[in-house]
């Protein structure tokens, strides 16, 4: 199937690594001009050298924090008009909601909720005025089953899929999608950090832990970044122009309700 995007520009964020970096391989294999923003210079480079050598697309990269003003300013400047946009961020630790004051909900918008608005404030307009447009937010399969150690994210990133409820039916008459993948567990640099955050003192081990999270998901695995990359590139294909305000889940089946 030809998605129709070769010679979109196509700005991704927290791209370095990862789901994030599955996305921008998937578009770049699919011809789409690819810029790619994260904060590590070095993995930046890395990953921008790969995907060019997997693909043959024109790749660029920027490091920047997408969490400032300044850093979106960066990141902005680097692909002022970008076609795609992929909203991407890592998590908050997981805990007890307890142990959480301001600062740390504070943190969590600031990382999790208000970058992808602001992004999408900069460039949705744009994207109207051109007549074509695909925004997608990688968020979590939290905002739909909630994790009780989660408390952060399953806050913040329902924030984000809330706004971006409203916000995609004013979009998508004008040719802009908005849309949001929730992952499940995949095999990756977050679900490390997930599972390192759940270790306690006599309690299961990391490959403990981690073998009977893939072994309750009814696929019996984790997923694949490259998996969450094609469904990214679908929806931002000419074909998907018919889908929007959906929250997806790619989870291996785990959420257990019909709707």
């Amino acid at each position: 199937m030809d998605l129709g995007i070769a010679g979109r520009r196509a700005l991704l964020t927290g791209a370095s690594r990862g789901m994030g970096r599955a996305c921008a391989m998937a578009v770049a294999a699919e011809g789409a001009k690819v810029t790619i923003a994260a904060r590590n210079a070095e993995q930046l480079e890395k990953t921008a050298a790969e995907i060019r050598a997997a693909t043959g697309a024109e790749v660029s990269w920027v490091a920047a924090d997408v969490t400032t003003k300044e850093g979106r300013a960066k990141i902005i400047e680097a692909c002022p008009e970008p076609d795609i946009l992929l909203n991407n961020a890592g998590g908050m630790a997981p805990g007890d909601f307890r142990d959480w004051d301001r600062d740390e909900w504070i943190a969590a918008v600031d990382l999790m909720m208000l970058p992808p608005i602001m992004m999408m404030r900069a460039l949705v307009d744009g994207m109207m005025d051109r007549g074509w447009g695909r925004v997608v937010n990688i968020v979590s399969r939290s905002v739909k089953i909630p994790q009780l150690e989660l408390g952060l994210s399953n806050g913040a990133r329902s924030g984000l899929v809330g706004f971006t409820a409203g916000l995609s039916r004013q979009t998508i008459g004008k040719g802009v999608t908005i849309n949001n993948l929730l992952p499940g567990i995949f095999d990756s640099d977050a679900q490390r950090e997930h599972i390192e955050g759940m270790l306690e003192p006599g309690g299961p081990s990391y490959e403990e832990i981690r073998a009977a999270r893939a072994a309750s998901n009814p696929a019996g695995r984790y997923g694949r970044p490259e998996e969450i990359g094609a469904y990214f590139a679908f929806l931002c294909s000419q074909h998907a122009g018919f889908v929007t305000g959906q929250n997806l889940l790619v989870d291996g089946g785990s959420y257990p309700g019909t709707y």
